[in-house]
């Protein structure tokens, strides 16, 4: 006989489902992980002459099609031809036509970010002054709408599918093995595994129009699907896939042969006989297999999203896989545990040993989730301010505060497993006594030998004259005592408080789980922070030629040697004729911040034959060089040269124009 849930923890848990998507629903999947951090020409400026082509420099690699940058003249005619081009490891150029007349252009472009979400934008620029357009720059991205919103539930679902199915089964190996045999809990786990297969499908057939059109049509175009299967997302779906075949099979056993084996085990594996050699070979066996097939799972995400791109990215993804398992131990064994509370049958219950075991599972996984979020919060945030400026560390910091009520709810569950723990002895040594007693009953003899040969046969007796009256008295007395005592452990305040505190934990993890979701599709605030410094220069910088504002250039280089590829920008300022202050960042080819031997800088201005003017600027830090009291004689269209010297005999000179003052 099973135990239903009471009305008002199933309300309850309604009500937390209800919080949790319409937390989910109200983030806006469109927040991407790479931003445009810089173009040429710069977002509104005027240039004197129609350039040969425009460039988008982002903060990460991107991914780019044929149609992912789209330049348009004032009419919405495209003006761009040809596929867009890749001079360096995060700029991207497409040519343009020659002869465009004055006039305001839009640059609309839709890429994905290295970390499989899609990034869309436009700005403006003009030739020669500023015009109408009939181009809108606010167009709806490939995200946006229904099939944003589908992709988006279905990674929510995936993750929930994942943290029950390998939580669940870490509840079984490590907790309580007799929940092998408990019905509720084999349906929990096969549905944790269901969840997350059907929604790796659907992300595989939602990523090709997730990416481009944001069409409900495109989902069943198997040309986008195939494209899908050639990135690194549709690889790793594929993968996932392939592991959840192999953790069929692995449910298969830990609910067959395992659960056979947990019969003769009260409450753990090696609790009562201590354990036989076939059983802990399939318990270790079970535990080694489960282990490579959850990582493997975890991997899946670490390898395509936020761990895959940016800082230390070789530690970033063996963290986050750690990190994922030990959401999914904390998160799906308490689903596991919450499920064997209200479900189990009364001949099984939950043992205290079993809770406590669970309480040290999940202590363990709470630190092991404090260590690798600190690291990952380093990573994606970079800054203190970072917590409160960005929409990523405002979500970062729900997600501290609900799980530090998960930790405050935990703490109290403790305390009732102590004192059912406590209850249980004392009943226990109660129940002893009373047997004991009960051996000899005073003032009464033993039955004799006839009586009880009398007695034994007039109930064959009445057995043989009336064997189905007998069965249905059997099945009666044997609902009795089950609902006796149902209502024992229902009237039992401990277990009562327990199975309360623990379907509080529950709905927290519901909200913790959706909040973490929406984080992963968020622009991580160092990310984010970027682009507002970007966006802050190209909106303060002159149009070119105007003569007042910073002017910021970025060339790529190779050296020729091993680790010589990379790209330099040089940003002056106030690009006025006096003194201005000079910055020299040094990336490599995936973005990140490099030290050279040695990088100079030489000023000509050819016109006037003044030049070259050297400058040495002094390091700053990582990939930072700057110099002050830069001096510039006169206005005009200066040659700025960067020479960058990536070992004793590997050396690049590139250059570049700018309008000064």
């Amino acid at each position: 006989m099973t135990q239903t849930i009471a009305p008002r923890a199933r309300t309850l848990v309604l009500l937390i489902l209800a919080v949790a998507g319409a937390l989910l629903a109200g983030a806006a999947p469109a927040s991407a992980h790479a931003a445009l951090t810089g173009s040429d020409p710069a977002q509104g400026a005027v240039v004197d002459t129609a350039p040969t082509r425009v460039s988008l420099t982002f903060s990460e690699p991107v991914a780019v099609g044929d149609d992912s940058v789209r330049v348009l003249d004032p009419k919405g005619e495209r003006v761009d031809k040809g596929d867009p081009a890749n001079p360096s490891g995060t700029t991207y150029s497409v040519p343009l036509v020659s002869g465009l007349p004055d006039g305001t252009y839009t640059v609309a472009y839709q890429v994905v970010s290295a970390d499989s979400h899609p990034v869309a934008g436009a700005f403006t620029f003009s030739i020669g002054a500023p015009s109408e357009t009939t181009v809108s720059v606010s167009a709806q991205a490939s995200d946006d709408g229904l099939v944003g919103w589908l992709y988006g539930f279905g990674r929510y679902v995936s993750y929930a599918g994942f943290a029950v199915l390998a939580g669940g089964a870490v509840f079984v190996l490590a907790c309580w093995a007799p929940g092998a045999r408990v019905r509720a809990v084999q349906r929990l786990v096969v549905s944790g595994w269901l969840a997350l297969t059907a929604a790796t499908l659907g992300l595989l057939m939602l990523r090709g129009s997730y990416t481009t059109s944001g069409r409900v049509g495109d989902v069943f175009d198997l040309g986008l699907l195939g494209d899908v299967l050639q990135t690194k997302t549709g690889a790793a779906l594929v993968s996932r896939l392939l592991l959840l075949a192999a953790a069929a099979l692995f449910i298969a056993v830990l609910f067959g042969a395992y659960a056979r084996t947990a019969d003769a085990a009260p409450d753990h594996p090696g609790d009562g006989d201590g354990g036989e050699p076939d059983k802990r070979d399939l318990t270790f066996g079970l535990a080694l297999g489960g282990t490579v097939v959850a990582a493997g799972l975890a991997a899946s995400w670490a390898m395509s999203e936020h761990a895959s791109q940016g800082l230390q990215a070789g530690v970033a993804m063996p963290v986050d896989v750690v990190h994922l398992l030990a959401v999914a131990a904390w998160l799906g064994g308490l689903t596991a545990l919450l499920v064997a509370l209200h479900r189990a049958p009364v001949e099984t219950p939950v043992g205290h040993d079993a809770v406590r075991r669970f309480s040290r599972l999940a202590f363990g996984s709470v630190v092991t989730l404090a260590v690798t979020g600190v690291y990952q919060s380093w990573r994606q945030l970079g800054s203190w301010s970072a917590f409160t400026d960005t929409r990523y560390g405002q979500l970062l910091l729900v997600k501290i505060a609900l799980v530090a009520v998960m930790v405050a709810v935990a703490f109290l569950s403790r305390r009732w497993t102590r004192r059912l723990a406590d209850a249980r002895g004392s009943a226990a040594a109660e129940e002893a006594e009373r047997a004991e007693e009960e051996k000899q009953p005073a003032g009464t003899a033993p039955a004799t030998a006839s009586e009880t040969s009398e007695t034994s046969e007039a109930g064959k007796t009445e057995a043989g004259h009336d064997a189905v009256r007998a069965a249905q008295l059997a099945r009666q007395r044997a609902a009795t005592e089950a609902a006796r005592q149902k209502r024992l452990r229902d009237a039992d305040p401990n277990r009562f408080g327990l199975r309360r505190s623990v379907l509080a934990e529950a709905g927290v993890a519901v909200v913790l789980l959706a909040v973490t979701t929406v984080l992963t599709q968020t622009e991580p605030g160092r990310t984010e922070q970027d682009a507002r410094a970007a966006a802050a220069t190209s909106s303060s910088a002159p149009a070119t030629g105007q003569g007042s504002g910073a002017v910021s250039l970025t060339m790529p280089f190779d050296t020729g040697g091993t680790n010589g590829e990379g790209v330099v920008s040089v940003d002056l300022d106030p690009a006025q004729a006096g003194d201005n202050a000079l910055h020299v960042y040094v990336e490599g080819p995936d973005g990140t911040p490099v030290d050279v031997p040695e990088v100079k800088i030489a000023l000509t201005l050819a016109a006037q034959d003044i030049g070259p003017l050297p400058v040495t600027p002094d390091r700053i830090t990582t990939g930072h060089w700057s110099a002050s009291g830069v001096q510039i004689p006169m206005a005009g269209d200066w040659k700025v040269e960067v020479t960058v010297r990536t070992s004793d005999i590997d050396q690049v000179t590139v250059s570049k124009n700018a309008q000064i003052g």
